[in-house]
């Protein structure tokens, strides 16, 4: 049966590009958005090979002739369901973050970049805060309801030197400036599975009295969405900065 066989080597074709797609972003065969590509293309052809296959499974249900075709149009939906469903559930469980992947704690005064547009990678990007474009979206946006700076009351120079020694303890993040002066961090944080590269800068800025206020914004470098990434960034080395940094003493 034609469908059968289809849906079969649709689902072979998904996996094979799907797994193709994250091996070679992962190990630098190719840039990490053609590796995404690949990935989406995988789940193009799942989602066809998943359709043929419902269809050719029907037919063999009620045409009795055609049972021979079954296995391989149930062989095929499976397949096809290992790529759709687990992408079906990212999306799924990352549809409250809107299409932007520039995310600041102060859209009113972000933190510019200073390093990040001498990087090679960069170069022909614009990497100032674009308030036109994503300062409205962030606003509102449910999902960022609460972001916003964090405040200490340490003296600033001491809230530095802590996000310092826990921006430098973080596996996935590479620092590229660090301006005691201006109390400024710049990095590059890549991803696990496809190694995007995005873009941060963490500022300690003065508050009330003695306190300190710390700004953060991450911006991607690939996609006009971003799943949540650059918010979880913020928030993860927020929570981080709360807690005493392993192996000092909290600063106080």
């Amino acid at each position: 049966m034609i469908a059968a066989w289809l849906a079969f080597l649709d689902g072979l074709l998904a996996i094979v590009l799907s797994l193709a797609g994250i091996v070679a972003a992962h190990f630098a065969l190719t840039k990490p958005f053609t590796g995404f590509e690949l990935l989406l293309l995988g789940f193009l052809i799942g989602v066809v090979g998943l359709v043929i296959g419902i269809v050719a499974m029907l037919v063999t249900f009620l045409s009795p002739s055609r049972y021979s075709g079954r296995k391989w149009a149930v062989i095929g939906s499976v397949l096809t369901l290992a790529v759709v469903l687990p992408i079906l559930m990212i999306v799924a469980t990352h549809r409250q973050y809107p299409a932007i992947n520039d995310i600041t704690t102060d859209t009113a005064n972000p933190p510019e970049f200073v390093e990040a547009p001498q990087l090679p990678e960069n170069h022909g990007r614009s990497m100032k805060y674009d308030n036109a474009t994503y300062a409205s979206i962030q606003q509102n946006a449910p999902v960022y309801r609460n972001l916003g700076p964090l405040k200490f009351d340490y003296k600033p120079d001491d809230t530095f030197k802590k996000a310092e020694i826990i921006a430098g303890e973080i596996p996935d993040w590479q620092i590229t400036r660090n301006d005691s002066k201006t109390r400024t961090l710049e990095g590059v944080a890549t991803s696990k599975w496809f190694h995007f590269k995005d873009d941060f800068v963490i500022q300690v800025r003065p508050a009330d009295g003695q306190s300190s206020l710390v700004e953060m914004r991450s911006k991607s470098r690939d996609g006009k969405g971003d799943l949540g990434a650059n918010y979880n960034r913020i928030e993860m080395f927020f929570h981080a900065l709360q807690g005493p940094p392993r192996g000092a003493a909290p600063v106080g």
